[in-house]
């Protein structure tokens, strides 16, 4: 539930009073911090302030831009926002023009959204991966997704910071850092980690530096920061989102998903975001199976007559995550949910099967995104990357470039390896994996902890994951979503509701019944050791 701004006032100052190294600077930012006009803000009471003239799309641009400049680049410095848009501001005063001239607001209007910047923009702002190699490169047009948020009325604020390469460069790495970008910083304790490989994108929205921001998934890279920043992550059916003009990793389980701080905003921004395109293939599945309005969906009691799968074998491994699971269970059950204790959801050599898959794909992918900059590419190819990695200090500072060179080394996509790993994944995962479990239980959705509270950043030792339950969606490429499930020692933890390919639409209406009735998002409070 959101605070009074007087009683959040006094709760920040109180807590920066307690913390070490919080001066009067410090203080300054978090005191405006708390009183920021649009904190927790939705689309619906942005679009309810836009029509009755409260504020304009100008005013709330505005306002988001000296915020990223506050709260990211000066006071905690969450290194979230990797650009500014410098078009920001005019764009705002554009979509102001329309709503002078009354016409029908789009579902995304004047709403300020961030990218992650592995998703072209076809403007004055580079699309790096977070890598030195791309800090100059300019995609020649939009990528599907950013064209869909535009035409959907969004404001592109900027763009986001995010493991470099989306965490498949090397061995150690640390999830939040990039070349480009530094290090993300967890905003509820900025010495622990935002989980990645969307970093960037769940810590602004958590730090409410944007109301909406889109990040990518390959195996985690969406549910994991969103987990890990108290907020709400949808990664849906590979195929539901076009990934034209968004640098890959593996075109078998790569998607673009919003992040959100509730369930209604994420299922609205997906809306905006579907369509088939020639460019995608994947997208052409989609005919018939996608909807152009997913809050339809969103039902309070959307819980009774359920059949929910627990797989509660992550949370095994840390005792305060089970303790979380049982109380999410027991409100399951308390809203009219059936709910069966499942053993396990796919076959584990499934894993193995699919690193090698990705391995194949990112060279293919990477080499065919290299290609679509043009001439003006400063990086032509995969031997260009890795040489450009090694003769940079920056870049090798903390990691290797292993998966890059792995992958240089692999064939292409007609290799026998390639095909029967590609087989065996995909069979594990769905027909003898999630399709299998939910037929035998005759479930509608499965649940599991998204992952454990954020561990302390380490460039020497890299990432300290202790849980994650994000693998069977990814690799079957099926739908998954977060949402908040409680906190441990002021740290938030999700719980991750999926399902059958293009099951949208049920997980929507579980995970916000889910949602409406615990409401567990709590807003950071930057804590500083």
């Amino acid at each position: 539930m959101r605070s009074s701004k007087p009683f959040w006032v006094l709760t920040v100052l109180t807590v920066c009073l307690l913390l070490s190294g919080c001066d009067s600077q410090s203080m300054d930012t978090l005191s405006s911090q708390a009183t920021f006009e649009f904190e927790e803000t939705s689309i619906e009471a942005l679009h309810q302030g836009y029509r009755s003239g409260q504020f304009t799309v100008e005013d709330v641009v505005a306002a988001y831009l000296d915020r990223i400049e506050a709260i990211d680049r000066k006071g905690p410095t969450l290194r979230s926002v990797i650009a500014v848009n410098p078009d920001a501001i005019t764009i705002a005063r554009e979509l102001d023009t329309r709503l002078q001239d009354k016409q029908e607001l789009p579902p995304l209007f004047g709403v300020p959204i961030l990218l992650k910047d592995n998703i072209d923009t076809h403007d004055k702002m580079p699309t790096t991966a977070g890598s030195r190699a791309l800090k100059d490169s300019y995609p020649l047009q939009d990528s599907w997704v950013t064209a869909k948020l535009r035409e959907a009325g969004a404001v592109i604020l900027g763009k986001t910071n995010l493991s470099e390469w989306a965490n498949f460069r090397g061995e150690l790495s640390s999830s939040g850092w990039s070349g480009v970008g530094g290090q993300t910083k967890n905003p509820y304790d900025i010495d622990r980690n935002p989980c990645g490989s969307s970093s960037g994108s769940g810590v602004a929205v958590s730090a409410n530096l944007c109301v909406l921001a889109i990040g990518t998934e390959t195996n985690g890279s969406i549910v994991c920061p969103s987990t890990a920043n108290g907020i709400v992550g949808i990664k849906p059916t590979v195929g539901l989102v076009s990934r034209s003009g968004i640098i890959p990793i593996a075109y078998s389980q790569d998607t673009a998903g919003p992040m959100a701080r509730s369930v209604r905003d994420a299922a609205t921004c997906l809306g905006a975001l579907i369509g088939e395109d020639k460019s995608d293939q994947k997208t052409l599945t989609s005919a018939g199976k996608v909807y152009a309005d997913y809050t339809q969906f969103l039902d309070e009691d959307g819980l009774k007559g359920k059949r929910i799968g627990v797989y509660a074998k992550p949370a095994s491994d840390h005792f305060k995550v089970d303790i979380l699971l049982d109380e999410a269970v027991a409100y399951l059950e308390g809203a009219g949910a059936e709910v069966i204790e499942i053993e396990q959801v796919f076959d584990p050599q499934a894993h193995g099967a699919s690193f090698e898959v990705m391995l194949y794909e990112y060279k293919d992918g990477l080499n065919t995104y290299f290609k679509s900059l043009g001439e003006q590419a400063p990086i032509k190819n995969l031997d260009e990357l890795i040489a450009f990695n090694e003769a940079d200090d920056i870049e090798m500072s903390f990691y290797n470039q292993a998966y890059l060179i792995q992958a240089n080394d692999k064939g292409d996509l007609s290799s026998t390896a390639y095909l029967e790993a590609l087989e065996k994944m995909q069979r594990l995962t769905r027909a003898e994996g999630i399709d299998k479990v939910m037929d035998a239980h005759k479930l509608d959705a499965i649940i599991s902890p998204t992952g454990s509270p954020a561990w302390l950043t380490d460039h020497t030792n890299g990432d300290a994951f202790v849980l994650s339950s994000s693998s069977a969606a990814a690799i079957s490429g099926y739908p998954n979503i977060t949402v908040p499930m409680g906190s441990i020692e002021g740290l938030p933890v999700g719980l991750s509701f999926f399902g059958r390919a293009w099951s949208e639409p049920t997980l929507l209406e579980i995970a916000y019944a889910y949602e409406k009735g615990t409401q567990h998002r709590q807003v950071p409070l930057f804590k500083q050791n």
